[in-house]
């Protein structure tokens, strides 16, 4: 069973989302790890509920604590359960899974827990689930090699080989002389390069048809990834697509293939008309066709910045950029009016503001934004770069570790979290706390920024 997101998942669904992430902002623990795990039990391939419900677990862990010998009671407490679930897997994986997810709840540092749900998950084929399970488990045994190994197979299951492939890169990195991993690295490069390959070959014939629901529209667009080699071969195509509308004016697919067909030809204006249409005939709700539109204009823009500076018309190509970005703004404000439940689209005129300097505007946006579950982490970040910019700096700091704590994995997100907190400590003429997160990202990535030469030229002065 493959992820489903959260748009794709039924209303009372998201609505349970948002009141346990709500929870979860306030310090409910209790109740955020009952909703998720709710949520979870009506819909097990809901990743983000399941990436969510880790935090909340890792969270209400620390909070609670748990020295040596706690952390041993637990685990005496918790066996016979283990061995139960790990009965059930055979029989119902699913079921195991979920009471998995439950011990995981008791004691979410445990290892023998960690593997029951990494075992549950791929057994009920919820392969996103083991991945994610290892992947905190590899944030706390980073050199576990057959964590890494088990890790690199379920990537492989679930057509991401190259994915595979850099944790294969990762243990040969680690185990240079190791022929297992010499041979399953050397058996990775060649399945990522057959997949990349037969990708090419495939994607232009059935694999978009597989991939999207709608037939209609993978034919059309099967259509356009042929091979146009003149002129009239993409004038035919246009003349067939306006065929099509002809016979039905009201198909929005035809009429957004034919803006597509008109933006490979650079025929801006026409693609436009297109979409807009379609916009007109969906009763302009269709927030897809509003994001081409978007597109479009600024391709156009940019074509006509390319021509200009190209003629040496640097004044009117200024101008010209100004324009656009005059336009980026205004569209992005007039889009959040149009659809006001569109969390996205706050996202990304909150990110605008702040670009723009208008700091206060961007926190009204980014505040509502931050409940998005796939833009609430860098929502969190530029809030706290608002407040930073604006000298609120206790407060950007409450944001970036608000972020911190819900980010358990070392990616880039967190990469940005961690040095923001580095920069903000160092204007709080905080050193060593700053020095701190630097050198955590140091740890992982030396070439990240400028955290080598903060790192070592505190080192250096130390001596």
């Amino acid at each position: 069973m493959s992820e489903v997101l959260l748009e794709e998942v039924p209303r009372k669904t998201r609505e349970l989302f948002d009141k346990a992430t709500a929870a979860l902002e306030r310090g409910n623990l209790d109740y955020a790890l009952d909703m998720f795990l709710t949520i979870l039990d009506i819909e097990p391939r809901l990743l983000q509920a399941r990436k969510m419900l880790r935090v909340t677990q890792i969270k209400r862990a620390k909070e609670k604590g748990a020295g040596p010998l706690k952390r041993i009671l637990l685990q005496l407490k918790t066996f016979p359960r283990l061995l139960a679930v790990g009965a059930q897997i055979s029989k119902d994986p699913l079921k195991a899974l979920q009471q998995a997810e439950r011990l995981m709840s008791v004691d979410p540092f445990n290892r023998q827990t960690g593997l029951l749900v990494v075992k549950a998950a791929e057994a009920a084929e919820i392969h996103e689930a083991g991945i994610h399970m290892l992947e905190w488990m590899l944030e706390n045994h980073p050199d576990d090699i057959e964590l890494m190994y088990w890790l690199a197979r379920l990537h492989d299951e679930i057509g991401d080989t190259s994915g595979a492939r850099a944790i294969y890169e990762k243990i040969a990195d680690l185990r240079p002389n190791d022929p297992r991993a010499i041979k399953a690295l050397k058996d990775a490069q060649a399945r990522d390069t057959m997949h990349q390959g037969r990708w090419e070959e495939v994607g232009k014939k059935e694999g978009f048809r597989l991939m999207l629901k709608n037939a209609e529209e993978a034919e059309l667009l099967e259509q356009q990834a042929k091979a146009v080699k003149t002129a009239n071969d993409a004038e035919r195509l246009v003349d067939d697509l306006k065929a099509k509308i002809e016979r039905e004016p009201r198909n929005i697919n035809y009429r957004r293939a034919l803006a597509d067909q008109y933006l490979r030809l650079d025929r801006f204006d026409e693609a436009l008309d297109a979409l807009r249409e379609a916009d007109r005939i969906s009763g302009g709700g269709d927030p897809q066709i509003d994001r081409a539109i978007n597109a479009v204009t600024l391709r156009k823009y940019e074509a006509e910045i390319r021509t200009l500076r190209a003629a040496g018309r640097t004044a009117e190509a200024d101008a010209k950029e100004r324009e656009k970005d005059t336009y980026m703004m205004q569209d992005a404000a007039r889009r959040v009016a149009r659809y006001p439940n569109d969390l996205q689209f706050k996202y990304e005129y909150g990110v605008l503001l702040y670009e723009h300097g208008q700091y206060t505007e961007a926190i009204a946006q980014l505040q509502l934004a931050q409940r998005n579950p796939q833009r609430r982490l860098r929502s969190l970040y530029y809030l706290a770069m608002c407040f930073e910019k604006k000298g609120q700096l206790d407060i950007a700091v409450e944001q970036l570790k608000k972020a911190l704590s819900e980010t358990p994995t070392m990616d880039d997100t967190r990469k940005d979290v961690l040095y923001e907190l580095g920069i903000i400590h160092e204007k709080m003429d905080q050193p060593e706390k700053a020095l701190e997160f630097f050198k955590e990202i140091y740890a992982v990535d030396i070439s990240f920024r400028d955290v080598a030469q903060k790192v070592e030229r505190r080192s250096a002065s130390a001596s």
